[in-house]
């Protein structure tokens, strides 16, 4: 009784390899992966409960025994070959390295995003030269981020957040001239950030929530529209080179270790929409020396939670396209501009926004509330002047309650000494 069953076995081999339409070499490399990923993870419905290789992969796609994960779209030698391998996120959990991936020598995407593998990230990846896109987000992958992923010369997108990576970022991705976007944030990323500015395709970079030193390169690709470098150890000044990326849109900073000086280039940027720089230790901002009203894109700028001293700046209302400023939690003195209080108060035209949100709470402003802003109606703008050196301010005002607002004791060192309400 044995031996038929073994001629049976190696016929139905034999018979599925000769009509097989998918390479072989892809076959064994597709079971492999499968069979590096804990059985337990594998959930019913999910793509890898699918993958019967009882059958050829490629000629039963979005059946049964193959409903997702695959595409195989390239003919050579008259057999097909994977191009294509993107699984569901469903937690699959275990590790790649014993996958041979020099086998899938025409795969251009591999995405195995939000799931749980575990391990470095294979070396047998260098062998994936046709890969245009790389997502490897939101599982466990560990070590140092490999220098040879900056030999994949026709990558395009390059997914590494969410990880346990430590390490610099290779200077190897310099090389990657193809690139258009880099997101690496939320893992344990240290050294400084390379130089990228030969990158001419690359527009979009996250290295969001790292430990990366140092400061902003002051020469970035040209094509950038957004760039996030929060919360990181950055400091020293930001370059004024970054007028020359005249496509950015995108700024955002915060949560760094920035201090001195707010470039005025970062105010009449050609370009730039949304700026976000809270959380830092700036003292001031420069002034810019020439008109903004027309030249400033900004719509969204928030520089709370610095240390900026002075008067609050007039210029910010004459910004056109600007509706949410943040200037809470610094030292700024004085009163609030009237141009505040009309641009708060007065409805935006097709040449002109009004502000939505206006934050001015945990300064040391003084004097009374401008009489446009005692004249909003709740839900019409959201405006903030709590914990402040202000005065005349009706226990029942919404913006800025008499309890909300610093002892006179507190103010003192800031001005001349300013009638406080009490509860």
């Amino acid at each position: 009784m044995f031996k038929p069953i073994v001629f049976m076995f190696i016929f139905t081999k034999l018979f599925f390899s000769a009509n097989s339409k998918t390479h072989p070499a892809d076959i064994k490399a597709l079971n492999a992966l499968k069979n590096g990923v804990d059985p337990r993870s594998i959930t019913p419905g999910s793509c890898l409960s699918s993958w019967d290789f009882t059958i050829d992969p490629c000629d039963n796609i979005f059946t049964d025994h193959f409903t997702c994960g695959l595409r195989c779209d390239r003919v050579i030698s008259g057999l097909v070959r994977v191009t294509e391998i993107t699984i569901d996120p469903v937690g699959y959990s275990g590790s790649l390295t014993s996958v041979p991936w020099d086998h899938l020598r025409y795969l251009n995407t591999l995405d195995i995003s939000d799931n749980s593998f575990s391990g470095l990230v294979p070396n047998e990846f260098s062998n994936l030269t046709r890969l245009r896109r790389l997502g490897l987000s939101g599982n466990s992958f560990a070590g140092e981020i490999p220098s040879f992923l900056g030999s994949l010369h026709q990558l395009e997108e390059l997914y590494l957040d969410n990880n346990r990576l430590h390490g610099a970022i290779p200077s190897s991705f310099n090389n990657l001239t193809k690139l258009k976007r880099l997101e690496i944030q939320r893992n344990c990323i240290s050294g400084e950030f390379p130089d990228l500015g030969s990158l001419k395709n690359l527009y979009f970079i996250d290295v969001s929530d790292n430990n990366i030193s140092g400061g902003v390169p002051s020469t970035l690709p040209l094509s950038l529209v957004e760039l996030s470098m929060r919360n990181n150890k950055l400091n020293g000044n930001i370059p004024h080179e970054i007028d020359k990326v005249r496509f950015l849109q995108v700024l955002d900073l915060s949560h760094n270790m920035f201090a001195g000086t707010v470039p005025s280039v970062l105010f009449r940027h050609p370009s730039l929409e949304q700026l976000t720089l809270s959380y830092n230790e700036f003292s001031s901002l420069q002034v810019p020396a020439v008109d903004i009203t027309l030249n400033s894109n900004l719509i969204a700028l928030d520089l709370s939670y610095n240390k900026l001293r002075g008067l609050l700046p007039a210029f910010m209302a004459s910004m056109p396209k600007l509706t949410a400023l943040s200037l809470e939690r610094n030292e700024f003195t004085g009163m609030i501009p009237a141009q505040y209080a009309v641009k708060a108060a007065v409805a935006g035209n097709d040449n002109t926004s009004s502000f939505e949100r206006l934050l001015l709470g945990g300064n040391y402003l003084v004097g009374p509330i401008p009489g446009p802003l005692l004249g909003l109606k709740p839900g019409s703008a959201d405006v903030s002047l709590a914990d402040n050196c202000l005065y005349r301010c009706p226990d029942a005002f919404f913006f800025c309650r008499g309890r909300d607002q610093k002892s006179a004791v507190d103010c003192k060192s800031f001005g001349p000494t300013i009638p406080q309400e009490i509860d």
